[in-house]
């Protein structure tokens, strides 16, 4: 049985920090964040939002869009890392506010539970509920995966850089119009590492920068390889010599905790698939210079940082062959798209993936380009840590979706924050009830309980 993604859903806070403002703040050249990160704008949330409405209130959109009756949903899952209680699970919150548009106890036979392994959890969310439709579970029933997130890092560190909010509800079936899962090739790879986590009781997280980044790279291109293997058993791409499967895959989507870390992926990627081909002297040429190696043949993460002459020159080198006509190409068909929301945004965690297929999707569409039959890649990762990699292909049927995309207008006017309101909120110096902006058509939260008795409770309301 088949099993993709019928529609998709996008909310985003309209509040933002300008990146240049920012970095002007923060003492920082601007052209760091805009060119270095690919960062021109962050969405921050307004003090009566948190993960819990954010993805509510991407469901609605999903459900009135297609008006979902709560009996064709048989299940709900929200994936996240930035979960609001250590037992209660944030689909049951969704529920509770979903309940107030479409009455008590309408959700009440839809399964469902919270996902936790840092950004990959919705794609193991997609998984599941992509297998349960192909088991025939779902007798009829569509799945409804939601990603929700603030990315929140603490003032002055480099991640503040780096924040971002929003959430994307996807619809599930066995007969999607945008995109079927290719069957047989979703492939992972974990390993125990610490190169980003939250403890409990710390709102915001402990990050190893470049050690996370380069473990990154790593964990996926680790599952790449498992997926390489499957593909090619499955017979759903035959390689012929001298090609790589990425010839194959017509658009790529990667984990994006900033816009060019999308572009380090690629550049990642392509050179250990590039490097035993035979195009690969010619690229080599027009770099000027032969590809660095680590002086530590293992390898690990820790000799490769540890190793600065290498670190300098794999640097250079990875500058040079981004530059090359064979690179620009592969980075302008496959991947640019992609990373244009994500610029707009900032970084969304768990739903960075799916904002960069969002992305892809309405920007190839508006160059006017035929997405029917694509295939697309996807490059999943969550610190921790573990990576997925799996495909699917546009449908037939895909411009009654596409068609309408339009991030910007989906977004509502956007309101610029000055960096005292901002900070104000960073710090949680507003209450709910202080917000900045009037809430219209969405679902907000009003309070959290701090008596003795109820310590904790969250009350939501939709406002009309």
């Amino acid at each position: 049985m088949a099993a993709g993604i019928d529609d998709i859903s996008v909310f985003i806070p309209r509040l933002f920090v300008d990146s240049a403002d920012f970095a002007v703040a923060r003492g920082l050249d601007p052209a760091k964040l805009k060119q270095g990160l690919g960062i021109s704008k962050m969405a921050i949330v307004d003090t009566n939002q948190d993960p819990a409405c954010l993805a509510a209130n991407a469901c609605l959109k999903l459900m009135q869009k297609n008006n979902l009756k709560p009996s064709e949903v048989g299940r709900l899952y929200v994936a996240t890392e930035s979960a609001l209680d250590e037992s209660k699970a944030l689909n049951s919150y969704v529920v509770g506010m979903l309940e107030q548009v479409y009455g008590e106890d309408s959700f009440e036979h839809c399964g469902g539970i919270e996902c936790k392994f840092a950004c990959v959890s919705g794609s193991y969310a997609l998984y599941d509920n992509a297998n349960w439709i192909r088991a025939g579970e779902a007798e009829g029933k569509s799945a409804i995966v939601v990603v929700s997130d603030i990315a929140k890092y603490d003032m002055g560190s480099s991640g503040e850089y780096t924040q971002g909010a929003g959430a994307i509800a996807m619809l599930l079936n066995d007969k999607p119009r945008l995109l079927q899962f290719d069957p047989k090739v979703t492939s992972t790879s974990i390993k125990n590492e610490y190169d980003f986590y939250r403890p409990f009781g710390k709102e915001t997280p402990i990050v190893h920068g470049q050690y996370s980044n380069l473990l990154y790279l790593i964990q996926v291109k680790k599952a790449f390889e498992a997926y390489k293997k499957k593909a090619i058993q499955a017979g759903i791409i035959t390689l012929k010599e001298g090609e790589t499967l990425l010839d194959h895959i017509d658009y790529l989507c990667m984990h994006l905790p900033y816009a060019n870390m999308g572009k380090k992926a690629l550049s990642y990627l392509l050179r250990r698939e590039w490097r035993n081909l035979p195009r690969w002297k010619r690229i080599v040429e027009q770099t000027g210079m032969q590809e660095p190696v680590p002086k530590d043949p293992r390898g690990t993460i820790e000799s490769i940082l540890a190793d600065d002459e290498y670190m300098g020159k794999d640097h250079e080198f990875t500058k040079l062959f981004t530059r090359t006509k064979e690179y620009q190409a592969f980075y302008e068909e496959k991947l640019a798209s992609s990373l244009i929301a994500s610029s707009m945004i900032g970084n969304l965690y768990t739903a960075s993936l799916y904002l960069g297929f969002r992305s892809c999707l309405e920007f190839e569409f508006k160059k006017g380009i035929d997405l029917e039959g694509k295939r697309f890649g996807f490059g999943s990762y969550g610190s921790g840590s573990s990576a997925m990699v799996f495909s699917g292909v546009i449908q037939p049927t895909y411009k009654e979706i596409v068609k309408d995309m339009n991030i910007e207008a989906e977004m509502g006017e956007r309101i610029k924050l000055s960096l005292k309101d901002y900070e104000e909120i960073h710090e949680n110096k507003r209450a709910p009830n202080q917000s900045l902006l009037n809430a219209k058509n969405e679902f907000v939260l009003l309070s959290v309980e701090n008596s003795p008795e109820s310590r904790g409770e969250r009350k939501y309301a939709f406002c009309e």
